[in-house]
């Protein structure tokens, strides 16, 4: 049986045409096929009988697509698993098509000449769809069964020989030869058998009254009735006709029409009226009172349908649905009040309403997607079903909303959802493709189903610098490992494409490697200074660093940093002129008598190797044996007289000068200049020849100055003592005094002599108060000088003195973070000192800021 049912379709063909008993409906359904298989060349076809057990073979599926054995398992051929039932399975090892179920063509087909099976099968890598169609031959399985197997006749006597009753027909599902082909009557003397072809070639028989009947010899009697079909082995159907001779109704009812045809739209509502048949009987009395009924209906359409026994009034009971039949066909009796019957035949057709929306059903799908898939990549493949017919069964599919997706028809109703443009996970990760199915019925109908797409991310995303370049400024002096910068990328992709790391590609640093200036973190993007910077050294440096991300391949952008070394005030002024001469003194400057006042003297030169503010530079007198005798340009280092020259004014002066520049905190330095007042060079040499004595003579007068100092303090403070002790003695209450030490740089308490002012103060003095008494007293002197960079009278708390009157014209360089001794304790400072420029100006004080950078010759400045 299985080697029977494993033939293809065209060989079924060619065999079916050499059996014996093949008639004119086999011959014909072989052609039909025939030609189906010639229009449709694309497809697989089989043919098998139907009731194949379970597990039969119909046909090597792989061998005929042309599957090598090796490709077979590679390709997974599968049954597209889209009806409830699946009939048919296919085996993963060799590819044969197999029966999975049972197969009943009757109820598949119905009673149609050719009943195919029509299934899609699925090969993978790459994927292909087959259509397959498989040929269910009919098998004498269904014997030929009467409608109604209790026929009752009620003829009267007065039957004229020739009459006719009609029997009905018997039902037979097989088609062909199998199908029902004649009816039999057990032979009897009244009654021959006729079999009838109906308009629908459905055959039935009627009864002929082929002898008078005679009630009072044989008033009942039963006949049989055969139904036999031409299959092999026959199969026969049998009823049985109870005939009651009646007396004496000579007219029977007769139906305006024979057949009835009506048109009814499925859904109709209960009650409907379908249509009304009509019977006239000419006799009267009972004889003529007609009552309907039906004389052979299918048991489920009889649930459907109602007839009114009065007035022939055919009406719906339930719901008519089109997709469950198109078409019913009931016999109408209508019977006298005399026996006499007469029969019609309503046949009715279900007009089909677009009550049915499409069905989306997703075969496969695939997600994520990759964003960088070309167009034309296969994201879904779907199937749509409508159970309406014509117009009302035709599905249109298409996308709801723009999105770079098309929906694409194949064939058998399949779509394939297709990409339609570039894809861009960063902007869309993810899509929700909206399929609507839409038929042509009036009004149309649709379903909506949404299929969620994924996209999975690649490494198309360079990571983003938040700058192309970068300033850092850095101060000098900084300590080494500081971070001075930070760099900072995105990347807009995920995970590993995401991770960003840090490198220095290059600078423009020659001399050294740049990783001996600079290191970078590669994770967080910290720069990080290898070493401390020094403004004087070099001012700025470039570098360019990558941010790399983890993709393959990894995608890179570069960003350049300019690092600034900012200035710091850690460099003294510098004093270019005057310069030391041998033996670290400094030249002498020689100033006629007759010079007037303002006269330029020479002018300081010094330079500083900071920048910017911290360049600025302001020049100050801190010594002079003539206080108001010289005046110093604060931004220009010009030293001029401020008056003419007197003869009581020394001819050896020697003057101090402060160089400060203008940081925070600032620096300074100091040199000292010895100046002769001279008309010539002879006059002048006689007093520079004296310089080495004025040293001496200046050290032994301080030595005696102090001396007799410390003398005068020792005896007053006895005085003192002697004073408190005989007050305290005098008041019989001794108490100890207290005195309080001397605190730096605190104006409280401190003593100013009345000479002060004019610059003779050679010591501070401290306060020291008794806590009862609160009498000013003095304690012993200090001895101590302090020299500030800025001293006023408004917040003095030390005077700055000194002994020394000597007429030395020695110049001494002090080092540029030490502070020069003042030389008079009438020098001022003050207040309102700027910076500016040396070497600008002329002789006023209101020059322009700005950095020494210039040396001036010595000569320059002589008058």
């Amino acid at each position: 049986m299985q080697e029977k049912g494993k033939a293809n379709f065209s060989a079924r063909r060619m065999n079916g045409s050499h059996r014996e008993n093949g008639g004119s409906v086999r011959l014909l359904f072989l052609f039909l096929l025939s030609l189906f298989c010639r229009t449709a060349s694309e497809q697989i076809q089989y043919s098998i009988p139907e009731e194949m057990e379970k597990g039969s073979i119909v046909g090597n599926l792989a061998k005929d697509l042309g599957l090598s054995p090796g490709e077979t398992a590679k390709r997974n051929l599968h049954v597209l698993s889209l009806e409830k039932k699946q009939y048919f399975s296919i085996s993963a090892e060799n590819g044969k098509l197999y029966v999975n179920d049972r197969i009943d063509r009757e109820r598949i087909c119905g009673v149609a000449v050719i009943c195919l099976i029509n299934f899609e099968v699925m090969a993978e890598n790459p994927m292909n769809i087959f259509h397959v169609t498989v040929a269910v031959q009919d098998i004498n399985d269904n014997t030929p069964h009467f409608l109604n197997e209790d026929i009752r006749l009620e003829p009267s006597e007065v039957t004229l020989p020739g009459d006719r009753f009609v029997l009905g027909y018997a039902e037979d599902p097989d088609v062909g030869v199998n199908s029902l082909q004649n009816y039999q009557l057990m032979p009897n003397q009244y009654f021959t058998l006729e079999t009838r072809v109906a308009e629908d070639r459905n055959k039935y028989a009627e009864l002929v009254l082929s002898k008078q009947l005679d009630r009072e010899s044989e008033s009942s009697f039963l006949l049989t009735l055969h139904a036999v079909d031409g299959g092999k082995p026959v199969r026969t159907g049998t009823a049985k006709i109870w005939i009651n001779v009646i007396d004496i109704n000579d007219n029977p009812p007769v139906f305006a029409q024979q057949l009835y045809k009506v048109s009814l739209t499925e859904n109709a509502p209960k009650g409907f009226s379908v249509v009304q048949v009509k019977a006239t009987d000419r006799d009267e009395g009972s004889n003529a009172q007609i009552i309907y009924s039906f004389s052979s209906i299918v048991r489920s359409d009889h649930q459907k349908f109602h007839l009114d026994p009065h007035d022939g009034t055919v009406s719906v009971m339930e719901t008519l649905d089109f997709e469950d039949s198109e078409k019913y066909s009931v016999a109408v009796e209508a019977k006298d009040g005399g026996g006499l019957v007469a029969h019609c035949k309503i046949e009715i057709k279900v007009v089909d309403e677009n009550d049915n929306a499409p069905e989306i059903i997703i075969v496969s799908s695939s997600s994520p997607i990759r964003e960088d898939s070309p167009s034309g990549t296969l994201v879904a493949l779907i199937n749509v079903k409508d159970r309406d017919s014509g117009e009302n069964g035709d599905v249109v599919c298409h996308l709801l909303s723009n999105l770079p997706f098309q929906i694409v028809s194949t064939s058998n109703n399949y779509y394939k959802v297709l990409t339609d443009g570039a894809l861009d996970r960063e902007n869309a990760p993810e899509y929700n493709i909206t399929i609507t199915a839409t038929d042509k019925g009036n009004p149309p109908l649709s379903t909506l189903m949404t299929i969620s797409v994924k996209i999975s991310d690649i490494n198309d995303n360079p990571p983003v610098l938040e700058k192309p370049s970068y300033t850092a400024y850095v101060p000098e002096n900084n300590p080494s490992g500081a971070s001075i910068f930070r760099v900072k990328a995105s990347d807009r992709d995920l995970d590993r494409n995401a991770q960003i790391s840090y490198s220095i590609l290059k600078s423009n640093i020659e001399d050294l490697p740049i990783s001996s200036y600079v290191s970078i973190n590669s994770e967080t993007g910290i720069i990080y200074a290898q070493r401390s910077f020094d403004y004087e050294q070099f001012r700025e440096f470039q570098l360019q660093v990558k941010a790399q991300d983890g993709g393959s391949p990894p995608l890179s952008s570069n960003a350049t940093v300019k690092v600034f070394i900012v200035d710091q005030n850690d460099n003294s002024p510098q004093i270019l002129y005057p310069s030391k001469g041998a033996e670290g003194s400094a030249l002498f400057e020689m100033i006629p008598r007759s010079a007037d006042a303002d006269y330029l003297v020479t002018k300081v030169v010094a330079v500083d190797a900071d920048s910017g503010h911290n360049a600025w530079l302001s020049y100050h007198l801190l010594q002079a044996t003539e206080p108001g005798l010289f005046t110093i340009g604060h931004h220009t280092g010009e030293i001029r007289t401020s008056r003419t020259f007197l003869e009581r004014d020394a001819v050896k002066q020697k003057v101090v000068v402060l160089v400060k520049d203008n940081g925070h905190p600032s620096l300074s330095a100091t040199v000292t200049l010895n100046l002769v007042f001279a008309e010539n060079f002879q006059e002048a040499l006689p007093e520079m020849k004296n310089q080495s004595a004025i040293p001496d003579y200046q050290s032994d007068l301080q030595f005696y100055l102090v001396l007799a100092l410390a003398l005068i303090s020792f005896l007053f403070l006895l005085t003192v003592i002697l004073a408190i002790l005989m007050k305290l003695r005098k008041s019989g209450n001794p108490k100890f005094l207290q005195c309080f030490a001397p605190v730096p740089q605190s104006n409280n308490g401190i003593i100013f002599p009345h000479n002060y002012e004019e610059g003779t103060l050679p010591y501070s003095y401290q306060l020291c108060l008794s806590s009862e008494s609160r009498i000013q007293q003095y304690a012993f002197p200090t001895t101590g000088v302090q020299a500030a960079e800025d001293i006023s009278f408004q917040n003095q708390s030390e005077a700055l003195l000194t002994a020394n009157e000597g007429s030395s014209l020695n110049c001494e360089m002090d080092k540029p973070d030490t502070q020069a001794q003042p030389v008079n304790t009438d020098w001022r400072f003050s207040q309102a000192q700027r910076p500016g420029t040396s070497g600008s100006q002329n002789g006023d004080e209101n020059g322009t800021w700005g950095r020494n950078s210039q040396v001036e010759i010595r000569n320059a400045f002589k008058p």
